[in-house]
C-alpha cells in the first residue's frame, strides 16, 4: 500500500503545481486529510510479518509536509507580489504631469501668440550606432513637409525636436504630423524605433493583466509602464 500513497501524493503535487496558482488552502487541507486517512489505514492493515519501516513512514510524512510548504510559499509569494504592485503603482504616480517618450510617430505643432512655433519632441532608439540619421516629416495627407539629417547618433535613446518649418523655411501650419527616421552605418541600414512625446495624465494600478497602465490622453490612449522609454 505504500506505493499507492506515494504515487497519489506525487500526482497531486504535480497536477496542482503545474498551474500558476498552485494549491489553495482548501485543496491543501483536503489533501492532508486524505493522506493521513490513507496512512492510518496502511498502518492498521500492514503485514505484521513485514511492517512498513521507519524510512517509508518518514518519506511519506515528508511528502505531506512538502504540500504544506507549497501552500505557505504560495501565500508568501502572493503577499510579496501585492507589495511589489503597490510599490510600482506608487512610483508610477510620480509620472503624472510629466512628459515621456513612448513608441510612436506623431509630432504636434502649434503657434504661439507672438508667432513662435512650438513642436513636441520626438525620439529614436537605436540598437547600434549610426553615422547618419535622417528625419522625414509628413502631414496628414502623406505629403513630405521637411526632410533633414541630424548626423551621427550613438546607440540607445536620444530625443530631438523639429523646428516646425517646411523644407522651404516657412512655418508649417498647426496640426499633427508624422515623423519617420532612417538610420545607416557605412551605408547599411540600422534598426531604429521612432518615439513620440506624450504627457501622463493618470495611472491605473495593475489589475488582472498585471500591468500598470498610464493614461496619455485621447490622442495617445493608454500604455503600460514598460513602454516608457525616457522621461523628459
Amino acid at each position: 500500500m505504500a506505493s499507492t500513497i506515494d504515487s497519489g501524493v506525487v500526482n497531486t503535487l504535480n497536477s496542482s503545481g503545474s498551474g500558476t496558482g498552485g494549491l489553495n488552502a482548501s485543496q491543501s487541507g483536503a489533501l492532508r486529510e486524505n493522506f493521513m486517512t490513507l496512512l492510518v489505514t496502511q498502518l492498521q492493515n500492514q503485514d505484521p510479518l513485514n511492517p512498513m519501516d521507519n524510512q517509508q513512514t518518514t518519506s511519506q510524512l515528508a511528502q505531506i509536509n512538502t504540500v504544506s510548504g507549497i501552500e505557505k510559499l504560495n501565500d508568501s509569494l502572493s503577499e510579496i507580489n501585492g507589495q511589489i504592485d503597490a510599490g510600482q503603482s506608487l512610483q508610477a504616480s510620480g509620472l503624472i504631469g510629466k512628459g515621456v517618450l513612448v513608441p510612436g510617430d506623431r509630432v504636434l505643432l502649434s503657434q504661439g501668440e507672438e508667432g513662435e512655433v512650438n513642436t513636441t519632441p520626438f525620439g529614436v532608439e537605436l540598437q547600434s550606432p549610426a553615422d547618419n540619421v535622417t528625419v522625414t516629416i509628413t502631414n496628414g495627407d502623406g505629403q513630405v513637409i521637411n526632410r533633414y539629417d541630424v548626423g551621427a547618433v550613438d546607440s540607445g535613446i536620444d530625443s530631438f525636436s523639429w523646428n516646425g518649418k517646411t523644407s522651404d523655411g516657412e512655418a508649417a501650419v498647426d496640426g499633427a504630423y508624422k515623423v519617420a527616421v532612417e538610420a545607416t552605418q557605412e551605408g547599411e541600414s540600422v534598426p531604429v524605433e521612432t518615439l513620440n512625446y506624450a504627457q501622463v495624465n493618470s495611472v491605473t494600478p495593475a489589475g488582472e493583466s498585471g500591468d500598470i497602465q498610464l493614461d496619455l490622453g485621447a490622442v495617445y490612449g493608454r500604455v503600460v509602464l514598460s513602454d516608457i522609454k525616457q522621461i523628459l
